[in-house]
């Protein structure tokens, strides 16, 4: 029995390789058209992957900028939230500040601003009284002061004082200040130095 099957199954396997042959060159074939039909249209697919791609891109990107500036306008709102609260915790801490160094400087003795103005102002009225007073004393002092030559120096000091004794007291001292210039700059005669 053996030796039958064996004839029988010798015919059969000498036909199996024709047969693979021809599968095999089959799934060949076919490999190539597959290839040949993905090359052809991998292209077209590859061209419409990547314009699938820019869109989905350019959705992401919008969507991205979108909450870009949401972040951005919620963080600058709260910035400016922020700087305020901070700006009045700020100010009520220089108010602080600023009492506290008046308070030590007005125990050390130190005047303050207002004080300072007080003074300045009491200054500019002083000045302004004194300016006044000014030009009646600069205009009888330049008589007094000015030697003429063909006048005698005797008749100038009593000039003086007669406009010192009409004057107030700081008028006499501008006058005698005047008079001391005037004997400073010239010798004068003997009557002149005793008059004065």
């Amino acid at each position: 029995m053996v030796k039958k099957l064996q004839k029988k199954s010798a015919p059969a396997s000498a036909d199996m390789p024709s047969s693979v042959k021809d599968s095999a060159q089959q799934i060949w074939q076919a490999g190539l058209a597959a290839f040949a039909r993905a090359q052809a249209e991998g292209n077209k697919a590859f061209e419409s992957l990547v314009s699938e791609g820019i869109g989905i891109q350019r959705k992401t990107q919008s969507a991205a900028e979108e909450k870009i500036a949401q972040a951005t306008q919620k963080v600058s709102s709260m910035a400016t939230d922020i700087s305020s609260k901070a700006s009045g915790q700020w100010d009520k801490l220089e108010t602080i500040f600023e009492e506290r160094v008046a308070k030590a400087l007005n125990k050390l003795g130190v005047p303050s601003a207002k004080d300072v103005q007080v003074l300045i102002a009491q200054i500019d009225a002083l000045n302004q009284a004194v300016q006044k007073l000014s030009p009646a004393t600069t205009k009888t002092t330049p008589s007094a002061a000015k030697p003429t030559a063909t006048k005698p120096t005797a008749t100038k000091p009593t000039a003086t004082k007669s406009a010192a004794a009409k004057a107030p007291a700081a008028k006499k001292a501008v006058a005698k200040k005047a008079a001391a210039r005037k004997a400073s700059s010239k010798p004068a005669p003997a009557s002149a130095a005793r008059a004065s």
